[in-house]
This record gives structure tokens, sequence and C-alpha cells, in this order.
């Protein structure tokens, strides 16, 4: 089946979907919403996925871009998730997304500040790190090992590091993705692919065993969706369906600078947080040119608002961290946009930074399967989990998950025939999307951050794109500063009557 998404499916499965009983429905679109319409629909299963707003609009396009080993995790004596999360690492390098996923490099600065034993504490850790990729069967070739650089190479990785007292820097690599809204794209329409209809602008009012009373936000009218099995992934706003969850949110605040913020940088940084022994700041160059710093790890008490907002004081702790290993000062003004996500944490005691980011399965009365914890790196074992419970539960006849080699749509090793930046973002679709330009010549010219209007139209047509927000905030991420935003606003708006 196609895997293209646009309003007019939409429209024909929104339909549709009204006189059928799918075997599985899945709330919230975020990456392991999406991911759980995947397994269901690649297992054979009928399936209706939907969201109250648009694919990857909460959570999962907040994070880092880091597919990460589950170090932290290790350090924790959390062995089962860090295990878990080298594993799921793997499988997306090696085997669903390395269009969409690479090894990056990552230097720890070695300053007066971190001292000899705090150094090889680290760097214990670190090859413990590599010993989980090698019992998650990640060739090394994929993932190299850390060492120990010297001073010089560290600077010319990292030319903005300060020369004081620079005694070199423990350079480790982890998984980025390119853009997580990506991965959650290339998740919902692999879904479609299996027959999976995706319906965002439909959110769940009430949820029961089965089915689910809907609103179509654009329509305005209510209807049922009926399913022999349901599955709630709307993550931090799980509990909004199910009162019963306790969940306690975190916010992960980033800050977003330009290109020539910090000229010379070609690694990411880990930066230690005074007075932690095992947390850091992240400093992380995109391919874009941007860098995000980030990221904080504070309580969100009240109402979970639809789009957080990084308050002043995150922002100046993370300049603070990052500007203590810097030979020049980020001022505040050279902050060019922000952004937050919430974590949608199990309650527990103590801080949200100590609360394990295992996932956790939760069953109603009524057998509704909630998944909530976990991470964007686990993405597909969450996704995986919650569908064999919500089989089990339902009885439902379908086999195991397939979805530890099934390649996402756009799967390709780097050898499609375009431009290098259009092929980490679309993997084998990117000559055709470089082909758009010869309807219209004037989409190959570039917005902010080198997209171009022929992805903007292709959004529309092939990705679900149905507004300017889903265009620069979601498919593409123009948004993140306001400026850029303004700049793309009349091509988006052109892209849509393509």
């Amino acid at each position: 089946m196609n895997s293209s998404l646009n309003a007019a499916r939409r429209s024909r499965e929104l339909a549709e979907v009204r006189d059928l009983v799918v075997d599985v429905l899945v709330v919230g679109l975020g990456a392991t919403g999406a991911g759980a319409a995947l397994d269901a629909a690649s297992r054979g299963l009928s399936v209706a996925a939907i969201d109250a707003h648009d694919l990857a609009f909460g959570t999962s396009r907040w994070s880092s871009k880091m597919i990460h080993g589950g170090l932290r995790y290790l350090a924790k004596g959390q062995i089962g998730v860090a295990h878990e999360s080298a594993v799921e690492r793997g499988i997306l390098l090696s085997h669903t997304a390395p269009h969409l996923v690479r090894a990056a490099p990552y230097l720890l600065p070695l300053t007066p500040e971190v001292s000899r034993a705090q150094a090889a504490t680290v760097m214990t850790g670190y090859r413990l790190g590599d010993g989980l990729r090698m019992a998650a069967g990640t060739p090394r070739r994929v993932l190299p090992g850390p060492s120990r650089i010297s001073a010089r190479r560290a600077l010319g990785l990292a030319a903005p590091l300060s020369r004081d007292g620079l005694r070199g820097a423990l350079l480790s690599w982890d998984g980025q993705l390119v853009d997580d809204a990506r991965l959650v794209v290339a998740l919902a329409r692999t879904a479609a692919s299996h027959g999976a209809r995706i319906l965002t602008r439909c959110r769940a009012l009430e949820l029961t065993g089965d089915g689910a009373q809907v609103r179509d936000e654009l329509g305005g009218d209510t209807f049922t969706i009926r399913a022999r099995a349901v599955i709630n992934a709307a993550g931090v706003w799980a509990a909004q369906l199910d009162p019963a969850i306790s969940l306690r949110p975190s916010r992960g605040t980033h800050l977003v600078l330009r290109p020539e913020t910090l000229p010379g940088l070609r690694a990411g940084l880990h930066v230690p947080i005074p007075g932690e022994s095992n947390r850091f700041v992240l400093v992380l160059p995109q391919a874009d040119g941007r860098i995000y710093v980030g990221l904080t790890d504070e309580p969100v008490e009240g109402p979970v608002p639809d789009v957080p907002q990084a308050p002043e004081e995150d922002v100046t702790f993370l300049l603070g961290v990052l500007n203590s290993v810097l030979d020049v000062t980020v001022r505040r003004e050279e902050v060019a946009g922000t952004y937050a996500g919430l974590r949608p944490l199990l309650g527990g005691e103590g801080r949200t930074a100590d609360l394990s980011r295992k996932h956790a399965l939760l069953a109603s009365p009524d057998k509704v399967v909630t998944i909530v914890g976990g991470k964007l790196t686990t993405y597909r074992r969450m996704a995986q989990d919650a569908v064999d419970l919500a089989v089990r539960l339902r009885g439902l006849d379908a086999g195991g998950s397939r979805t530890a080699r099934l390649p996402l749509v756009g799967f390709t090793r780097g050898n499609a025939e375009a431009p290098g930046r259009l092929v980490r973002r679309y993997g084998s679709e990117a000559p055709a999307v470089r082909a758009l330009t010869a309807e219209d010549p004037s989409l190959a010219e570039p917005l902010p951050t080198g997209v171009t209007g022929a992805e903007l139209v292709w959004a529309v047509r092939h990705e679900g794109a149905l507004d300017v927000g889903d265009l620069l905030d979601r498919r593409t991420r123009i948004g993140l500063v306001p400026e850029d935003r303004a700049a793309a606003l009349t091509m988006a708006r052109t892209a849509l009557t393509c």
C-alpha cells in the first residue's frame, strides 16, 4: 500500500473508520504511538491511529535528537534499561533507519574542574558503555569506541573550548538523529504502507476497552471509533484519558544557537554540571548548522500545556554551564530560540532527574493498555510491549513483532543520487524530493536552514502536513527560530496550495 499521507487520504480514511471495527486503536502519534501503529499493522492487524494535533506534536519533537546507549542508566545501576537502550540504538543504526540515525562524536573536555579521578571514572563508564555496544551486537565500524585525546586534537574538533588548563578530552560516540520529528513521520508513513489509518486532528474524548469517542478537530463533529483493543500512547497527556494514572512530568529545556555562534564546533560536548556526579549539559551540533544546548530536568506542576515554554531560569542555567568550558562567552541575546519538552515519567518519590526511565505498561479494568515512561531511543520496544499486551488481553490473532528488522520509509545506506543534505533527511526518497523542482524551479530556492520549497511541497503531498505549523514546526525545524519562521511563512502558505 502507498505510504503517502495527505489531506485527501485523511478525509477518505476518516470516513472509512466510522463504519469499521478495527483490531487496534492507538491514541497518540508521537514516536511510541506511531511505533505501536506500525508494530500492530505489520503483524497484519487492522489499525487506526489518532492524534489531537499532528505527528510528533508533543514530547517526541522536543528531544536532544540523540539515540543513546544508556550510559547514564548504567551509572545508576539500571543495567536492564541501559542494555535495552543499546540494543534499540543498534537496531536504528544498522537495520531500520540508518538514513536518519548516525554515529556522532562527543567530547568531555578535561578542564581544571574535572579531576583526574573523575576523568578516570567517566572513562570507565565509557568503556562499560562500549561493552553494552558489543553485547547489543552493534559493530564498531558503525559505532566507534571511546578514547582519550590530546588537547590539540580536542581543539581541532571543538575550537571554541577554552585553552586554559585544558589537558585533553574524552572522546565517545553515540547515535544522533537528523531530526526526531522526521523519525515519527517515517514511522507513521511506514505504518500507513502496511494499511494503518493515520488520522491527525482527531481528539480522543473518552476511551473504553471497545474504542473511543473522537472529535474531528477540523470538521468539528464527534463520532465513535470501535476497536477490539485500545492503546493509550498519549505520553504526558495519558492521564487525561485515564485519571487512575499518576505521572510526574519533567521539563527538559534546550537552547538553539545559530551556526556562527560557536564556529569550529565539529563534535558534541558533554559538560559536567557542577555539584552533580553523573549529569551533563549537552552541546549538540546539528546537520543544519544550528547548535542545541540542553537539557534541564525540572518537575512541572499543574495542567499540562500543549506547547511547553522554556523559563528564563533554565536559559540562565544552561548558559552558565556552557560558558564554563568556552574561550568566549555566549550571551543571552545570542540565543536564537528555545524549546522545552515534558517527559511522561511515572510517579515516584525524589527528584524527577532520579526517576527511572524504564517504561511501564498499565491496563485499566476494561483492558485499555497505557504505555508511559521510557525515552525516544526505546520507542520501538515500548511499542512492541504495548501491542504484545493488547493482543494478549484481547485475544487477538497476531504473530510476534517484526519491527526490529523492518526498514522505515526512506531506508538507504547513503547511495541515493541526490544532494547529501536531502539524503540525510529523506533517504531513498531524496531524488523524488529534488525532482519536484522540475515542476517549478522556484522550489529549489533555499529557506532558512537550507530547506527548500520542494521539501515543503513534498510534506504536503506525502507526509501529512495540513497547515503552516506542520510544515515549519515539525516537518522542518525552521520554526525553532522565530525570525526564520517569519521568513519562511510565504513559501509555506504557497506549498499548501500546490
